[in-house]
């Protein structure tokens, strides 16, 4: 794997591995929020600041103690919901209601990547550790929900987040996907671990750099790990490359 990203037409990063790697795959599997859409649009944002809200709120403490609170859970945890579970036995539907009852209209639709979805042979899914009403308003703003066979959101893994390791057997289970035919696309490295493991081609979404995107450092680190074998900036120009590569591959 080349460790120094370099500028191509795609995006800031260089593709790290040949694109014929994506021959044979069947299925196309996508995280939700900060993948399908930029971190720059600043939906997550929302969220994050409704999840602060929410601990301040529910567990009566300063909002900064919260916000501490909610950042630690969540590197813990995978979710900050999983941390307040186990540590507080908060009952997870209010907490998923609240904390995505937000304003979508920062997401602009993007035809371009419904497209380049649409071109890529096999079954499509989102796999996300929000609820699975967020993804449906999310893809529906995108103007990408008709290019989707399922969504597999943090109820349907029975509330445990990636990156466990059940969250992606449970997925499997329900969707039939087989690893070895699969990709994923995800904006934190570690929960590209596992997929790797399995034998999925693992992409990593990194922010595109046209504007500040506050994100914990750990969250921005992992793109030069070996469980990650393509980093890109631009999800639509990364699969419109793909969906080039295979056509190619099968001239």
């Amino acid at each position: 794997m080349n460790d120094t990203p370099t500028l191509n037409g795609e995006g800031r990063h260089a593709h790290q591995h040949d694109l014929r790697a994506f021959k044979g795959v069947e299925a196309w599997v996508f995280d939700l929020d900060n993948t399908l859409y930029p971190a720059s649009s600043d939906l997550f944002s929302q969220i994050d600041a409704r999840i602060s809200d929410y601990i301040a709120r529910t567990l009566d403490m300063p909002h900064d103690e919260a916000r501490t609170k909610q950042k630690a859970f969540y590197r813990d945890y995978g979710t900050t919901l999983r941390g307040l579970m186990l540590e507080y036995d908060i009952e997870p539907d209010a907490f998923l209601e609240y904390v995505h009852d937000i304003d979508y209209s920062p997401i602009d639709p993007n035809p371009e990547l419904g497209r380049m979805i649409a071109n890529l042979p096999g079954k499509k899914f989102i796999f996300t550790n929000g609820d699975k009403p967020h993804a449906e308003r999310t893809a529906e703003r995108l103007g990408i929900s008709d290019q989707f066979d399922d969504i597999f959101d943090i109820v349907a893994a029975g509330l445990l987040p990636k990156p466990n390791l059940e969250a992606y057997n449970l997925f499997m289970k329900q969707t039939g996907v087989a690893p070895a035919r699969a990709a994923m696309f995800e904006d934190l490295a570690r929960n590209l671990e596992v997929p790797h493991k399995l034998g999925m081609r693992s992409v990593l979404l990194v922010p595109d750099g046209t504007r500040a995107v506050f994100r914990e450092e750990w969250e921005l680190e992992g793109a030069n790990a070996p469980h990650v074998d393509f980093v890109t900036d631009n999800l639509a120009g990364f699969l419109k490359a793909v969906n080039g590569a295979l056509t190619q591959g099968a001239a």
